[in-house]
């Protein structure tokens, strides 16, 4: 039993208000690593006196965060500013990517990007891998062995980038399927098909996607689109008649349910409806965005569409691993667009980074939220007392506002146990404990 403040969102809090649920001094029942029971502690207690509580107040247990768009091979690339998307790409990423032809380098950055989810709170990642199959071997071995639930894939690419990180669709298909016998299904882990973007994938290629698609029906598929001008018209004159750049995955049959396809921040009403239609979801990565200056996502259209929209970090072009910032940015850019804008709370943050990006990978069922008969993913975030965090949170006068608080200066300092199904993934040195107090 676990004793703590709950928050969580079971509900869509954009189609529900009060969708939140709060429990101030609350419980889950844990048993296998599955949700048994949960509300008041001392409800709980009374019904399961045997059961051995883990005492967590003073701070705060959420769902583990869900991260529906991160780069495997970035990590070490975090950092660099001032430059739009290709030439960020050209110059600061493709060429750590080639770095990864190297096993044992592609294994030592492995843990570091496992270390940076687990640090943060992230138990689900829809991650980007490299083009190198040896070194998404390496990838999924240390993914199995962190605990994590981890979708991923062999990213393929045959024109416009370094000679190195292209294939063949012949060889990406073998590639991709010896992979997916050899990791799909293992354990937490799924297989994600992975074009890079159209962009640098012919026609052949994307057909070699969807044949790997079609090889099992809960494979996943993740690419970009939509994420800056110029790399829009570059792709509009790669792909002669097609009506705008989904119609690129579309007339390859890669827009599906299954689908989640990165940023997406300049879309025509066709290609929202089409997503709409198909379930495909959108990875809103809002610190990207701005950093790259890539434009601020439409989020009222995606909703009024009814596209589903979850939270992406997208290390390294992101500003790291922290779902909380990227909540924080979430809503700093809907208030730039005013009107345009929708006014994100407390509970649309959390829903974002949390039971949206399972409902985006398609693991609600599993995963997402507290409810009973789904795994026990959480984050226990546990600011200092002394630092500012701490502060205001001991001063808020609701759960509502220590959540707010917890998304604006909230960091992976503040991460001090991970817990993924029942097993501990992640605990931080022990901190000074802080006593939230709202009336």
């Amino acid at each position: 039993m676990y004793r703590s403040t709950l928050m969580h969102t079971p509900g869509n809090p954009f189609l529900t208000p009060g969708a939140m649920q709060v429990e101030e001094d609350g419980a889950l029942l844990v048993t296998d690593g599955v949700i048994a029971a949960s509300g008041p502690y001392h409800t709980l207690r009374g019904s399961y006196p045997e059961v051995p509580a883990v005492d967590l107040r003073g701070g705060v247990l959420l769902p583990g965060f869900v991260d529906t768009h991160v780069h495997y091979p970035q990590v070490r690339v975090l950092g660099a500013l001032g430059m739009p998307l290709l030439d960020w790409l050209d110059h600061n990423t493709l060429p750590e990517e080639g770095r990864l032809a190297d096993a044992s380098y592609a294994r030592t950055v492995a843990h570091e990007f496992l270390h940076g989810l687990t640090a943060n709170g992230t138990t689900t990642a829809l991650v980007f891998g490299s083009h190198f199959a040896p070194a998404m071997d390496e990838f999924f071995g240390a993914a199995q062995a962190s605990g994590l639930r981890i979708i991923a894939g062999q990213v393929v690419s045959d024109r416009l980038l370094r000679p190195e990180l292209h294939t063949t669709p012949e060889q990406a298909y073998a590639e991709g399927r010896g992979l997916i016998g050899r990791w799909h299904g293992q354990g937490r882990l799924r297989y994600a098909v992975t074009p890079r973007f159209s962009l640098s994938a012919s026609e052949g290629l994307l057909e070699a996607c969807a044949a790997l698609l079609a090889l099992a029906p809960d494979l996943a598929l993740t690419s970009h689109i939509n994420e800056n001008s110029r790399e829009i018209d570059v792709v509009r004159n790669l792909f002669a008649g097609a009506r705008d750049y989904l119609d690129t995955y579309e007339r390859a049959g890669l827009v599906t349910s299954r689908s989640v396809l990165a940023h997406n921040v300049h879309p025509s009403d066709r290609e929202l409806e089409v997503m709409a239609g198909c379930g495909c979801a959108v990875a809103h990565c809002p610190c990207s965005n701005s950093a790259l200056g890539s434009g601020l996502f439409p989020l009222r259209r995606h909703l009024q569409a009814g596209v589903q929209v979850a939270l992406g970090t997208d290390v390294g072009a992101g500003s790291g691993f922290s779902m909380l910032k990227e909540g924080l940015q979430a809503s700093f850019v809907q208030q730039v667009l005013g009107e345009q804008g929708v006014t994100l709370g407390a509970a649309h943050l959390l829903y974002l980074a949390t039971r949206a990006g399972a409902e985006a990978l398609g693991v609600e069922a599993i995963t997402g939220d507290f409810t009973p008969g789904k795994a026990f993913d959480a984050v226990y975030l546990r600011p200092d007392d002394a630092g500012t965090l701490g502060t205001v949170v001991r001063h808020a006068e609701s759960p509502e506002r220590v959540l707010s608080a917890l998304f604006t200066l909230g960091s992976q300092a503040d991460v001090a146990r991970v817990w993924v199904a029942g097993d501990e993934v992640y605990a931080a040195p022990g901190r000074p404990r802080f006593n939230p107090v709202w009336t």
